[in-house]
């Protein structure tokens, strides 16, 4: 079988999409998260808890709605992942700063976690990148940028907005 080389086949101005994206795309990232979620065992957190604990304890205390787009993720989705933290003692949903408003909050039994697993995820990284090849993880992540740039909405214009409004 004649293997090309992912900077040989984001070269190739020839070369035509075959298959289905989102089907590619899921399938790495399965393999991606598995390969992480082995290094990170030990530790007993998968890779998306140690997400959540890196981003509150970067951006915390956050109301969950805040936690939530800064991650790209549901409401339910972050609730329902928030739960196992919190039962553990990682995190913790306190007031706000009104009585209808919260505010999620690491703890120190949280950081404590979260540089434990930071530990196993960077040996995690180092092998996805000898494996891959550290030329092949750049162009991976320019091409991941890109994308996502290139997939957000734009933002309506003011006018269009309240036009469509019916203002």
């Amino acid at each position: 079988m004649n293997k090309r080389t992912p900077s040989e086949t984001v070269k190739d101005a020839t070369a035509r999409p075959q298959g289905c994206t989102n089907f590619k795309l899921r399938r790495l990232m399965r393999q991606v998260a598995q390969h992480y979620d082995a290094h990170m065992s030990p530790c007993g957190l998968k890779t998306t808890q140690y997400s959540l604990l890196n981003t509150v304890e970067r951006l915390g205390p956050i109301q969950p709605s805040e936690l939530a787009r800064s991650m790209a993720m549901d409401a339910s989705t972050l609730t329902r992942n928030l739960r196992p933290l919190m039962d553990a003692g990682w995190l913790l949903l306190g007031p706000g700063q009104n009585a209808r408003s919260r505010l999620v909050h690491i703890t120190e039994a949280g950081r404590e976690k979260r540089r434990e697993a930071q530990a196993l995820w960077r040996v995690a990284q180092l092998s996805l990148n000898e494996m891959l090849g550290e030329s092949t993880v750049v162009a991976l992540h320019g091409l991941i940028d890109d994308c996502m740039e290139l997939l957000v909405e734009p933002a309506a214009e003011p006018a269009a907005a309240e036009q469509a409004a019916g203002a």
